[in-house]
């Protein structure tokens, strides 16, 4: 390395040229990179230029500095106008360059030819097009690689883009199943819940009235119901013309003479389980489905005004369902009326006209049951007896239906056969419970039996696991007959039963009655003996004694304020007076008198009239 600067005097373009060539020979010289000689040299040479063209002497200085590494240096060059002392700060900036080694301290008088620089110059511009052939051919590789990653980054954008669209539409598609399935769902709870409706009902009217409070205004906009029964009444009480009362749609006429769903519309449907009508028919104002009414036969049909523009396929799936439950419901309720019909014919030809007799008033009442199948077993009876004692009656055979009517006339009838030939109110009780446990073994009644005999001021009774009689005496006392009743006829022990006595002076009354009236399922039979003991005591001597129709429905408005009873309610109420002219004298000719009551009318027509009012027929 120099110890000293090399100060080259620069006047000319020759010394110029002359400087550069030292400096490039001692950057070559300490081995600096081609690249960091061209970038000195390049500088170097603008700076010499911008001398020349400021002209005068210039002083080039040229320092090779060793470094604290070993063996390294650092070559340094600045310019400075010869005649002053401070350097030009635009032009004396020193130009460096990292030395890797040493030069050959061959002194500042060497000296080279310009051609020899001249071909220096070109070994570094060489050098430098070396490393921008390399660098272009790494921006060219750089190049490709990034060509390369934009084309992946455009497929992973693509890719991106359909996944997106993909998740979209299988989100579009979740969310459609999602809404057909919660639809799905309500249709379902909605056909379970009109099922349910429909069928809690026996009465046609009232389903069809169910009927149409569902599905109106939601599901249709009006709804027709063209039963085939109620359209032969018409014509049976009208004659011919009848069949003009009632215009029926072309499309309801179709679904009747098919038996299958037709649908009316200006363009078709194509409904799921429907027919669609020829479209030469005029088309309705709105889309009609027409659906039969089946169970065993076709009942009818179901015709549906469409709430919109149109049906929808799951909609009349569900409509078509519900139209088959219909159908059942109201063949089981036509059923059921007939069943009743002919139950309550039974039942109420054997309620008996109650006898008109000297000393004794006598009323009855007969409620059916409010809830379920409303004929019950339930009966009372009145008669006298050959000696010309009268025996009063109140019984209640197990169950409801035609069954129990049934029974409940086989025990009148044999009961009053038994009273011809014994005027024991015990053995009378004793042989019905026989013949009950040989000729219906499972099945079993209560009943109580009152004997009253001219003259004597008291009665004769026995029980079989009846609710116990209620007495009030002249006074307004009241008191219960609760003696021991004995056990229920028919059921498989053999008992005979016992009378009992109870003083009944004139002015007193006695209440038989079956234990619907006085038991309820929450509260059981005690408490409503005690209402009963107390509606009773409320009524006074002179309503009994006149008035005893209007007495025994005074006893019963307050016992029965609620209009819903699941069993049926037979009263039969007994209040002595002392005739005018001294002793009684009862007729005992050993038939029931025909004749009317005092205090109203006949109980047959009593008890028909009350029962219309508790009866559980409904309108539609």
């Amino acid at each position: 390395m120099t110890a000293t600067p090399d100060v080259w005097k620069i006047a000319s373009v020759g010394d110029a040229a002359r400087a550069r060539a030292a400096v490039d020979r001692v950057a070559t010289a300490g081995g600096a990179p081609a690249l960091d000689r061209a970038r000195l040299l390049t500088s170097l040479t603008a700076r010499l230029r911008r001398c020349l063209d400021q002209g005068g002497t210039w002083e080039l200085r040229l320092h090779a500095r060793p470094t604290a590494a070993a063996g390294e240096g650092r070559l340094e060059v600045s310019l400075r106008p010869a005649d002053s002392p401070v350097p030009d700060p635009d032009v004396e900036s020193a130009l460096a360059c990292a030395l890797p080694h040493r030069p050959a301290p061959d002194g500042p008088a060497v000296d080279r030819t310009l051609p020899e620089a001249l071909l220096r110059a070109d070994e570094n511009t060489a050098a430098v097009l070396e490393v921008l052939d390399e660098q272009e051919r790494l921006v060219r590789l750089h190049l490709e690689e990034l060509h390369q990653t934009n084309q992946g980054v455009l497929a992973l954008h693509s890719d991106l883009e359909a996944a997106v669209l993909a998740q979209r539409e299988l989100l579009e598609a979740e969310r459609t199943a999602r809404a057909e399935a919660e639809r799905a769902r309500r249709l379902l709870t909605f056909l379970g819940d009109a099922s349910a409706a429909i069928t809690a009902s026996l009465s046609h009217t009232a389903i069809l009235r169910r009927l149409s409070g569902m599905l109106v205004p939601e599901y249709a906009e009006h709804l027709d119901v063209w039963l085939f029964d109620e359209e032969d009444a018409e014509q049976q009480e009208y004659g011919a013309d009848a069949q003009h009362l009632r215009e029926r749609p072309a499309v309801a006429v179709a679904a009747a003479r098919t038996g299958r769903p037709q649908h009316a519309a200006a363009h078709a449907g194509k409904l799921p389980g429907t027919d669609d009508l020829p479209s030469s028919a005029p088309p309705p104002r709105r889309p009609v489905l027409a659906i039969p009414l089946v169970a065993h036969r076709q009942l009818g049909v179901l015709t549906l005004t469409a709430p919109g523009p149109r049906f929808d396929a799951d909609t009349t799936v569900m409509l078509v369902e519900l139209a088959r439950r219909v159908g059942v419901a109201l063949d089981n309720a036509r059923r059921y009326e007939q069943y009743r019909d002919t139950a309550e014919t039974l039942q109420h030809a054997q309620l008996t006209d109650l006898p008109t007799v000297p000393g004794l008033l006598l009323a009855a009442r007969y409620l059916p049951a409010t809830r379920g199948l409303n004929i019950g077993g339930d009966w009372y009876d009145a008669f006298l007896q050959p000696d010309g004692s009268l025996l009063a009656v109140i019984g209640d055979v197990t169950g409801h239906g035609l069954h129990a009517a049934v029974v409940m006339g086989q025990l009148r009838t044999a009961l009053r056969a038994y009273a011809v030939e014994n005027d024991s109110p015990g053995d009378i009780l004793t042989h019905l419970h026989r013949m009950l446990r040989h000729l219906q073994p499972e099945l079993y009644a209560t009943a109580m039996i009152a004997r009253f005999r001219p003259g004597e001021p008291g009665v004769v009774w026995a029980s079989a696991g009846h609710p116990p009689a209620v007495v009030r005496d002249a006074d307004g006392t009241v008191r219960v007959l609760n003696a021991k009743p004995g056990v229920m006829l028919g059921i498989p022990v053999p008992y005979a039963y016992a009378d009992q006595r109870a003083d009944l002076p004139a002015g007193s009354s006695l209440v038989l009655y079956t234990d619907g009236l006085v038991e309820r399922r929450a509260q059981g039979i005690d408490p409503g003996i005690e209402r009963l003991g107390r509606a009773l005591g409320t009524l006074t001597t002179a309503e009994l004694g006149q008035h005893l129709d209007a007495a025994a429905d005074a006893l019963l408005k307050p016992l029965l304020h609620d209009s819903e009873r699941d069993d049926d309610v037979c009263v039969l109420m007994c209040h002595t007076m002392t005739p005018a002219g001294g002793e009684p004298r009862w007729e005992g000719d050993g038939g029931p008198s025909p004749t009317r009551r005092p205090g109203g009318g006949s109980p047959r027509g009593s008890v028909e009239d009350t029962r219309r009012e508790g009866g559980c027929r409904e309108s539609f």
